[in-house]
């Protein structure tokens, strides 16, 4: 007999990791029969299942105030304080409806108490779970510890109680070794590894009429050799050394397609790239303005393509970030079969490297060894074929939703002690 599960984050809706990684489990969920239901601040999951509470958003006005008045500082106003508990309050209400409403038997928290950026629903969904004793399984992505800007702030006491909480009712799951070890150590909570998954029980799509002209539409010519970079602009992407690469490749025909845009972090990264490939006489092309969530077309009338519209018509994809939680371009280029060159970012070392994969790296700088690594891959068809597919069924092997299924049924048996 299935269950109804209840999916809690700030946000499901778009690209991100944890949208992305939230709708795979759904999915395998789905094939074990159970049902999935929606709680955040933004969604764009069916209405019909969805409960959207616009303040459990991150980026809501209310949040934001707090958040910035509990980050760089070491002190919290009085004021803060009430802020963030009257918040949480009117939050942990709308759970308890959410809860109601669809008659949930399950939680599944999406990195809602794992990364601080809306302390008040961490807050309020520790003690929703703490007052009912809903049994939960907490899916964490990024935890505080792991980046700068949580490591100055005046909310220890809130990281301590909530991010995440040690609750009896919680089984916890990370998506990589490391997170494992530090959550058992900075908190004294043993964790479950379920690295993040791809369909590859099921073929990619292929290119349809839609995507055919993409190549033309970004202004490549037929003969153009197109590597992608198919992240945002921001410095932990390493995107100057794909320049780099490219430059040394020294062929006119090889050009850096860039699918994202600058995003959050500001724009000097991005005038920091588009410089370096002027002055290395590297061609480079930004085509965010060109890339979407959805297919539709643009207020002149243009196609705006997907993502997965890309990966059929890239060469090789550049993955040279210094860090990386998982890394979902890396399985998506996998999927797609298109070769891939990287930085030896650590979780890649360390949890998908020995797996046995076939993909010419970097220890931080790119080497005349890597470049002819990517030559011998982009020129002879024969040795390309051969490492695609390897890396393909090594993929299938370990970061399957075969996998998802087998660790997520154990789990929901065991969080709710069947």
């Amino acid at each position: 007999m299935g269950h109804r599960i209840g999916f809690i984050s700030t946000r499901f809706a778009g690209t991100d990791g944890v949208s992305l990684e939230s709708a795979k489990w759904a999915e395998v969920l789905w094939d074990l029969q159970h049902t999935s239901y929606w709680y955040a601040g933004r969604l764009d999951r069916a209405p019909e299942v969805s409960h959207c509470v616009p303040e459990a958003y991150f980026g809501h006005p209310s949040n934001t105030w707090i958040n910035k008045r509990l980050l760089g500082t070491t002190r919290r106003d009085p004021a803060v304080t009430r802020r963030i508990h009257e918040l949480a309050d009117f939050l942990k209400d709308s759970l308890y409806a959410f809860v109601d409403r669809f008659n949930i038997d399950l939680l599944v928290l999406q990195n809602v108490v794992t990364i601080p950026m809306h302390v008040p629903l961490g807050i309020a969904v520790t003690q929703f779970i703490a007052e009912t004793g809903l049994p939960a399984i907490g899916h964490h992505h990024d935890f505080y510890w792991e980046r700068v800007r949580f490591s100055n702030s005046a909310m220890d006491d809130y990281l301590d109680m909530a991010f995440p909480p040690r609750l009896p009712s919680i089984q916890h799951v990370v998506i990589n070794q490391g997170q494992r070890e530090e959550l058992s150590w900075r908190k004294g909570i043993p964790s479950i590894l379920l690295p993040n998954v791809f369909d590859f029980e099921n073929p990619p799509p292929q290119t349809d009429h839609y995507s055919s002209d993409l190549r033309q539409a970004i202004g490549l010519e037929p003969d153009d050799v197109m590597i992608l970079q198919p992240t945002r602009i921001v410095p932990r992407k390493g995107i100057e050394h794909a320049i780099k690469l490219v430059q040394m490749l020294g062929d006119p025909k090889y050009k850096l397609v860039v699918s994202h845009d600058a995003g959050d972090e500001g724009f000097d990264y991005f005038h920091v790239v588009s410089e370096l490939a002027k002055e290395s006489g590297v061609d480079v092309r930004f085509i965010s303005t060109r890339i979407g969530e959805v297919r539709q077309l643009d207020l002149e009338g243009r196609k705006i393509y997907t993502l997965w519209d890309l990966y059929p018509h890239a060469d090789l994809v550049t993955y040279f970030s210094t860090y990386e939680g998982f890394g979902n371009a890396l399985l998506e280029a996998m999927y797609f079969k298109v070769p891939l060159v990287l930085n030896r970012y650590e979780i890649y070392a360390r949890d998908i490297e020995p797996k046995g994969f076939r993909v010419p790296t970097i220890d931080g700088v790119v080497t005349r060894r890597v470049v002819e690594e990517v030559r011998e891959l982009m020129e002879n068809p024969e040795h390309r074929r051969d490492a695609v597919e390897h890396n393909y069924e090594v993929a299938s092997k370990f970061f399957s939703y075969g996998v998802a299924r087998r660790k997520l049924q154990a789990l929901i048996a065991n969080v709710l002690g069947e």
